[in-house]
This record gives C-alpha cells, sequence and structure tokens, in this order.
C-alpha cells in the first residue's frame, strides 16, 4: 500500500527490553501491558495457535481505548523466484486491492469511517506485515477485515487490479528509488553485496521490468504457496478482553485453509574475499561514501556487539565518527553507521555525505583509522553504557504506542522464534564489555572484506524504460482457496464505544509569565517536554531569511557552561534526546527522556535555553553545514516545490516567502551579532511556552519549572511583537521549477487559506478530508488507483496564527503532469458543486473525529498537540471541544466550506521536473508559465 518503515525500523536497530511471556487469565485486567516484575521490564502476553497453524498473540493494554492489529505473513523477498524482483512488495499491494467480501476500494473506508489510524503494510527482506488501529469498540471490525484479506484475497484479484497496481509501485519506484538523491547508489551497493540469485541482492521494490512481467497466475502461486493461516501471525495488542479476542479470532480465522509448509529458504551468507569498490553517478550536489560489511545475523553471536560498535561510531553527536568528521574536521555533512539485522545476514553500514568539496578519499582514510582504532584498543565504559543508555529509551518509546508495541512483539516472534525473547536480548547488551566491541570490530569490518561505494556528481544512469501496456478495461475474477461463507458478506457490527476524549491538560503560569501546560500520563516511565516560544521564521527581518532557524539550530551546539561535545555527551549519557529548531511561527526545543532523567534532562533543556554560547568557531561551522544543506535542497523535488510554493504565496519580500533555511546570500550576511540579538529580543518567558506531558506530576514539574525556568526574564531590548506583513503573492498561476532528468515530476497546488480560529474549522476539515485529506479521498483515488499516476497526493489547510493556506502535494508521473492537472481541477469544481452524499460525509467525518485519540497516543505526540494550540493563539479548551464540532457538520456546511475556502480562480500549480518533458504540458491552462531557480528566483 503506502511504503511504510515502521517495522523495519525496529528490525534494524535490534530494539531490547527484558521482557517475560506472562499468560493472562480471561478475567485479569491490566491498566498496561508493559509493567516490571522482580526488577524486570516485562511485557504480559499470551502466544495461542489454532487448529489451522494461524498463530495468535494478544497483549492486553487498557492505557487507551485502541487496540492495534498487526498481522505478519512470513514471506518476503527472500521468497522471491529469479526474474520477480519486488513481487513480494507488489503482493502487499494487492492485499488492499479487494477481497471476496470486501469490493475493491472499501477496505480504506471501512478503516476511515471506523476512526482508524497508522493503517498500512510494509515489505522487507523477511516478511511483509498489514497493521491498523481502530478503536476498541470496533474489535470485530478490525478481526474481519483481516481474515478477508488474508482469507479471500484470490476471490477477488483479477488482471485490472494486478495492473492498477504494477502502476502504483513503479511509480512507487520512481518516488522513492529513481527520483530520491543516492536512491540508484544503494540499489548498486546491494548489487556489489551479493550474488546473482541471493534473496536480498535486489532492492525490495523491484525493477521496472520484474514488477511489470508478474503474471495473474504468478500472485495466484505466491499467495497459494505463503498467504495461508500457518505462514502468518496476528498481534493484537491493546484494549480488550482476552476471552472476547480468543473466541473472535477464532470465528474469523479458524475456517481458512492452512496449506503445506512453505519451503524454507536457505541461503549461505556471502563471503567478500577482497575489497570491491565502485563509483555511481547520481543527479546529486554532496557526494557520498558508503562501506558496507556481511555481519552475524539477527542474534547471532556478534550481532548485539557489532550495535554497540555502530553506535560508538555514529550514533550521535557523541560519536567518535560524527565528532571527527562533522565537528572537528569539517569535512562531512552528515554521518550514519547502522548494523542492519536480518535472518539471512546482516549488514553493518557507514555512510557519510561530504561537504562541498571534501574528497571522499581523505574521509575514508579517517574512516579507517578510526575502525582500526577501535578494533586495537577498546572503546571507553562511558561510550558502552551511552550506547545501552540509547538502545533502552529508544526500545520503551517504542512501546508507547499500541501500533509500535504490536509490531516489536511480531518482530521477536518471527527473529527469535519467541515474542518474550526480549528478556534475552537485553542480557546480551548488558553483558558486554568494551574488550568484545574491540574484538567485534576487528573481526568483522576488515577492509578485504566489505564494498567501497563513492557516489559523486554525474549523470544519473537507469534502466531503459519498460512500456506500461494498456490497462484491461475488465477481467474475471479469480478461484479462491477457501469456502464461501454467507455470514462473512456483512461487516459486524461494533461493540458499545467509550466516550471519545483528548488527553488531560492543565495549566499554569510562572511569575515571569511562561506558560506551563501539564498532561500526567503514568506508567511507562517516560517524559516528553517543548519549550515553545513566537520565535519562528514569521519574526525574521525582511533583509535576513533564515536568522529564525540558524538561531534555534545553534542553542544545541554549546552554552557558556558546555562545549556543543560535552552537551552532546551528557545527552547521550542519559540515553535522552534534545533537538531546537524554528519553523513558521514558533521555535521549539524539544525533550525526551526516561522518567528517571527527567531533572538531568530539564537542567539541560534550560541550559541551552538561557545560556547560549553562539561561539565564533561554531557559527562559521554550522554555517558550512546550512550551507550545504541549502545546496542538497536543489537535489530534492518535493522540497523545491514547498519552497517555490512559498514564493508564489507570500512573495519574496516576506519572512514566510523565502526557505525557512534562507539563501545562499542571506547565510553568508549573518553574523554572530545578528543571531545573538534574535535570541535577546524573541526569546523571553512571556511570549514562551512549556508544553510536558508523561510520568511526572505536577507538584515536581511546577519545582522543575520554578528552580529552572523561573529566573528567566526578558532582556530590556526585547523587540516588540509586530504583525506579519500583507503577502505579496505573485501574479503568475503556474510555476515551473526545472529539474533536468527528474524521474518524476513534484507538484503543488496552492492558494491563501483561512487563519486559525476560523469559525468554520470543523467543517473545513471534513471537507479536506474528502477531497485530499484521506487515502481515500476523490483526488489520491482518482490519480493512484484509478489512473496509477502517483504513490501519493494529499492535501491540507495549514492554518496559522497569522496566516493560513490550502496545498495540495505530491509526485506524478512526468508524461501525465498535464492529465493530472485536468483530474486534480475537475475534482477541485465538484467538491464546490454539490453536497457530499451521505456514505461519504459520514466515512470522512468519522475518520477526522474518531481518529483523535490514536492521534495523542504517545507523549511526544500530546506535547505536540497542545504546544501547536498554544503557537496559533487557540485556547487549549478549543482542542477539547474539536470532537464534538466534527460530529456536528453536516453535508451543507463542507460544501459552503469548500465554496468559501477553494477558489479554483486564485489557485497556484507549481511543477519541478525536467523542463523539456513538462513545459509544454503546463501551457495554456493558466496563463503564462513562470519559471523560478532553486531558491525562487524568477528566470528569464
Amino acid at each position: 500500500m503506502r511504503l511504510n518503515h515502521l517495522a523495519s525500523v525496529l528490525a534494524l536497530v535490534g530494539v531490547l527490553v527484558a521482557a517475560v511471556a506472562v499468560p493472562q487469565p480471561a478475567t485479569a485486567q491490566v491498566q498496561g501491558a508493559v509493567v516490571t516484575e522482580q526488577g524486570r521490564l516485562a511485557i504480559r502476553h499470551e502466544k495461542f495457535r489454532l487448529e489451522n497453524g494461524f498463530e495468535v498473540i494478544l497483549v492486553e493494554d487498557h492505557r487507551l481505548p485502541l487496540v492495534a492489529f498487526n498481522l505478519w505473513v512470513h514471506a518476503g523477498p527472500r521468497n522471491e523466484a529469479k526474474g520477480q524482483t519486488g513481487f513480494a512488495h507488489l503482493f502487499e499491494h494487492l492485499m488492499f486491492a479487494g477481497s471476496k467480501h470486501v469490493p475493491r476500494g472499501q477496505f480504506d473506508k471501512f478503516v476511515d469511517a471506523a476512526g482508524g489510524t497508522d493503517s498500512n503494510g510494509s515489505t522487507n527482506f523477511d516478511r511483509t506485515n498489514y497493521f491498523f488501529t481502530l478503536p476498541s469498540h470496533q474489535l470485530a471490525l478490525g478481526l474481519w477485515l483481516k481474515s478477508d484479506m488474508l482469507g479471500y484475497m484470490l476471490d477477488e484479484v483479477d488482471a485490472v487490479a494486478l495492473a492498477n497496481q504494477q502502476d502504483v509501485v513503479r511509480n512507487e519506484r520512481r518516488q522513492t528509488t529513481e527520483n530520491r538523491p543516492y536512491g540508484v547508489a544503494d540499489e548498486a551497493l546491494y548489487a556489489a553485496l551479493f550474488p546473482e540469485g541471493h534473496p536480498y541482492r535486489a532492492a525490495i521494490i523491484g525493477s521496472h521490468a520484474d514488477i511489470q512481467s508478474i503474471k495473474l497466475s504468478d500472485v495466484r502461486d505466491f499467495a497459494r504457496t505463503y498467504y495461508r493461516p500457518n505462514n502468518a501471525t496476528l498481534v493484537l495488542a491493546g484494549d480488550f478482553d482476552p476471552a472476547e479476542a480468543k473466541a473472535l479470532v477464532t470465528t474469523y480465522f479458524g475456517p481458512l485453509k492452512a496449506g503445506p509448509k512453505p519451503p524454507e529458504v536457505q541461503v549461505p551468507q556471502p563471503v567478500i574475499q577482497s575489497e570491491r569498490r565502485l563509483v555511481v553517478t547520481d543527479r546529486i550536489e554532496l557526494p557520498r561514501l558508503t562501506l558496507a560489511w556481511h555481519t552475524p545475523a539477527y542474534a547471532a553471536a556478534g550481532d548485539a556487539e557489532l550495535d554497540v560498535v555502530s553506535h560508538v561510531l555514529g550514533g550521535g553527536k557523541a560519536s567518535r565518527l560524527y565528532g571527527l568528521l562533522v565537528r572537528d574536521k569539517q569535512l562531512a555533512q552528515s554521518v550514519q553507521v547502522v548494523q542492519d539485522s536480518a535472518s539471512l545476514g546482516s549488514l553493518f553500514n557507514v555512510e557519510v555525505i561530504a561537504r562541498p568539496g571534501a574528497k571522499l578519499d581523505d574521509i575514508e582514510a579517517l574512516v579507517d583509522a578510526e575502525i582500526a582504532r577501535l578494533a586495537a584498543e577498546p572503546p571507553t565504559e562511558a561510550e558502552v553504557a551511552r550506547a545501552r543508555a540509547a538502545v533502552e529509551t529508544q526500545l520503551l518509546q517504542r512501546m508507547e504506542k499500541v501500533a509500535t508495541l504490536a509490531d516489536l512483539v511480531n518482530f521477536y516472534n518471527q527473529m527469535a522464534g519467541d515474542p518474550g525473547f526480549a528478556a534475552q536480548d537485553l542480557a546480551r547488551y548488558r553483558s558486554i564489555t568494551p574488550q568484545q566491541v574491540s574484538a567485534a570490530a576487528a573481526r568483522w569490518l576488515r577492509k578485504d572484506a566489505r564494498v567501497s561505494l563513492h557516489t559523486v556528481p554525474g549523470e544519473k544512469l537507469l534502466a531503459a524504460d519498460v512500456p506500461t501496456p494498456p490497462p484491461p478495461r475488465k477481467a474475471a475474477k479469480g478461484v479462491g482457496i477457501n469456502d464461501a461463507a454467507a455470514w462473512r458478506a456483512k461487516p459486524p457490527a461494533a461493540a458499545a464505544a467509550k466516550p471519545l476524549a483528548l488527553p488531560a491538560v492543565r495549566s499554569f503560569q510562572l511569575a515571569n509569565g511562561l506558560t506551563v501546560l501539564h498532561s500526567p500520563k503514568p506508567g511507562l516511565p517516560l517524559v516528553s517536554a517543548s519549550l515553545v516560544l513566537r520565535a519562528g521564521q514569521s519574526a525574521n527581518p525582511i533583509d535576513k531569511p533564515g536568522l529564525a532557524s540558524f538561531t534555534a539550530g545553534m542553542l544545541t551546539e554549546g552554552t557558556t557552561t558546555r562545549t556543543g561535545q560535552q552537551l552532546a555527551e551528557a545527552l547521550a549519557a542519559l540515553g535522552a534526546q534534545l533537538h531546537a529548531e524554528a519553523g513558521a511561527e514558533s521555535a521549539r526545543i524539544d525533550l525526551s527522556c526516561l522518567r528517571a532523567q527527567v531533572g538531568p534532562g530539564m537542567e539541560l533543556l534550560a541550559d541551552v535555553l538561557l545560556r547560549p554560547a553562539f561561539d565564533a568557531a561554531e557559527f562559521e561551522r554550522q554555517r558550512g553545514q546550512r550551507l550545504a544543506a541549502l545546496s542538497q535542497q536543489r537535489e530534492d523535488g518535493p522540497t523545491l516545490a514547498q519552497n517555490a510554493a512559498a514564493r508564489a504565496l507570500y512573495g519574496a519580500a516576506h519572512p514566510l516567502g523565502v526557505a525557512s533555511i534562507g539563501t545562499e546570500a542571506s547565510l553568508k550576511a549573518l553574523d554572530v551579532a545578528s543571531l545573538r540579538a534574535f535570541w535577546q529580543a524573541h526569546y523571553r518567558p512571556d511570549r514562551a511556552a512549556l508544553v510536558v506531558a508523561g510520568d511526572i506530576d505536577e507538584t515536581e514539574l511546577r519545582a522543575l519549572a520554578e528552580r529552572l525556568l523561573g529566573g528567566w526574564t526578558a532582556a530590556a531590548d526585547s523587540a516588540a511583537q509586530t504583525a506579519l506583513p500583507a503577502p505579496q503573492p505573485l501574479a503568475a498561476r503556474t510555476v515551473l521549477v526545472h529539474q533536468a532528468g527528474a524521474a518524476q515530476t513534484a507538484l503543488a497546488v496552492v492558494s491563501p487559506g483561512p487563519r486559525a480560529g476560523a469559525p468554520d474549522t470543523a467543517a473545513i476539515k471534513v471537507m479536506n478530508a474528502a477531497l485530499g485529506g484521506l487515502f481515500t479521498s476523490r483526488i489520491n483515488q482518482q490519480l493512484r488507483e484509478v489512473r496509477g499516476y502517483t504513490y501519493g497526493i494529499y492535501s491540507g489547510f495549514q492554518m496559522g496564527r497569522e496566516r493560513g493556506s490550502f496545498g495540495l502535494y505530491g509526485s506524478v508521473r512526468s508524461d501525465v503532469v498535464g492529465a493530472a492537472l485536468k483530474d486534480i481541477d475537475r475534482e477541485m469544481v465538484a467538491i464546490r458543486k454539490a453536497p457530499m452524499g451521505a456514505a461519504e460525509l459520514g466515512r470522512v467525518r468519522n475518520a477526522v473525529m474518531l481518529a483523535l485519540p490514536g492521534q495523542f497516543d504517545t507523549n511526544a505526540a500530546v506535547v505536540q498537540g497542545y504546544a501547536n494550540q498554544w503557537v496559533i493563539g487557540q485556547p487549549i479548551e478549543a482542542l477539547r471541544a474539536l470532537p464534538a464540532q466534527l460530529g456536528s457538520v453536516n453535508a451543507a456546511d463542507a460544501l459552503r466550506a469548500a465554496r468559501q475556502h477553494l477558489d479554483p480562480a486564485r489557485l497556484t500549480v507549481i511543477a519541478v521536473g525536467d523542463r523539456a518533458q513538462i513545459g509544454p504540458q503546463l501551457k495554456g491552462a493558466r496563463g503564462a508559465v513562470l519559471e523560478l531557480g532553486p531558491e525562487g528566483e524568477p528566470l528569464k
């Protein structure tokens, strides 16, 4: 469906928790599934198997009225036949294309109407998963949908569905591989690492030729072999009664017929005897070094040690390679190191993106020297402890959402054969010594056993295009596996719904004017906090684009009490994350940490807020980083489209009309004094709010806020708050940004829109959900599911405190830009012409309203929701009143919102792609075409 990395990230990082399998009797009521027993962290769960071999794991968790449905089919690219690369992922898409009792296009509509969230599927080398989260009273509906997907897809899939999803997947390949910087290099890396015939050799997405070659008979054979109940596992995590869940699972999945045991995949891990070196050219601004080694499979001896090696070398700003290449030598823009664990063998990857002018050979020599030093000299105890802290914090954060908790349990079940394996996993990390880390680096990270890949600027070389055949107009349905059952034809009724409510929040104010918003969430020992200020891009002087962003970015690069390196090490020792950035209307400093570290974590937040050093040398380093980041934006079509959209909406002489990072000229003109002056003028307590959610009570929070922030005062020369100047939008209604050789065209369709606090906000949200806000929206369904033009295209209203806009964003095939824009125009006209029917209105209204609790299911999400409400100048009560307002929207309200806020005459189209291919398609529809450069400057 939509490529999603949620599960693969869990698999790659090697997350850990001390857990024990604790089967729960049906009458037990457990507030949360994650508990501490005998001093150890445990995930309470129960695993059982139906007679047909279907595995079920129940994780009872009553923190929120939600249930996550996480279905793993134990098949992926490792199970593909020769010449069928990308087939497992294509099959994932077909699973959403309809089944015997859920017609094509209806699956996602059922999920929307029920208030579902996190609905998607994903494929990695070892498995394919399908997941969504529903309100807990829709338990039966979720099981009905999942069982029909697994058991009755073959009854519905036909040549029409196959052709459509081949188009969609090929668009996905264009977007995520061919039009993504370094995408072709990543494919080349796997081809160099794995020999012909190895199932990991081809990228998961597959080649155009192989995707297009798949036949309906291949789909049926793959389903009959792998998509059977005895080759699948369902995890239910959330608010349910175990006895009821068991009965329903048995009802819906028990009748499905088991298949033969799927053939086992036994492939030896490749052995590289001498270094393989290659150079790949790509349409990029900055060269990239990639070094990759074959390493032990997940949970095998050496896997955890190499995970620690990855943290020591490249695990954030406190790591060795970041300090050496980014901070000290200033040769690198970024460093990423990961132990990428999989079942048939893992990969250890080092990726370094060079700064302009830096040589990859020089960077590679420094990386080699650092790896050699680690192999010869064990890391410090502090370095190993920082790696452990990072792993444990990341794990707990993955347990916050029932969706990621369910996926974690499924991951352990497949990869280790035991959903309770996490206890042993954590024990591996806790027992690792510095000497073992050094020994692992020495054994596995040898120069003669790796691939060295240099990606350099040049021509992007793609395989010859494969024509898309005309789509079949109609086709016969297939023959299913499972017996017909009349009772499956109708979706089950929902149970009684629980009251719809958002997390509680209380506010208080310090004497200096600082607003504090607190949402307590006991349970998991985690806390998230955000200090938000009215110091965003909108506060930039007209002649200093990028000032707000640069100022915020400098906060975490050193204070008067700590250098940037010392700050990074202090955070890493806590297992905490601290990040500062500026958006359109606000700046924010975000903190996430363990409950036990909230005091030290808040001290670090206060330090960067109140005592930034604005060191001259660090300023120059950051200037170089930002100039390099600006050049990287020229590689990315969607980013260029967003920047051009801002120019079209606001004009050049407006703080919001330029990219938030600024321009090359403005970055070169800024100095330390201007950053310090901006901080003094705009970072003041009476224009700030501290928003905190998690396992902390109000008494402790008050004490921390008073101690750390109570003495914060506004500078005497603080700037008065001024209103934004009036926008000066471009007169042109069609804008082109040339991107030579682009594999796709990035589109933006934008217009002015309402500000926050509009009385018809609820109607606007419902109307937009129908138009382009949902996967099932009119525009996405037309362009993706009907036409096959795009991988996805979505719309939304940005309703700020001082500005508002409408935007539709997505990428389409370059040969159909004109046709896609005509479809968009027709949908814009239609949404304004006639009211929605009752079925569509009920579905999209429920999708927006009933999904709200699922959008506040982590501390960070709660903080973001309430912080944004403060930023846009709206009372907290308005957010909590939103469910009732959404529920009262009718078809006339939505129609009125469309007519008032969507004016076709004010829409501006931005297209980023190859001029020769898309230019002729843009002419005539909206007047003359204006061409802009990468920074939004008009070109002659």
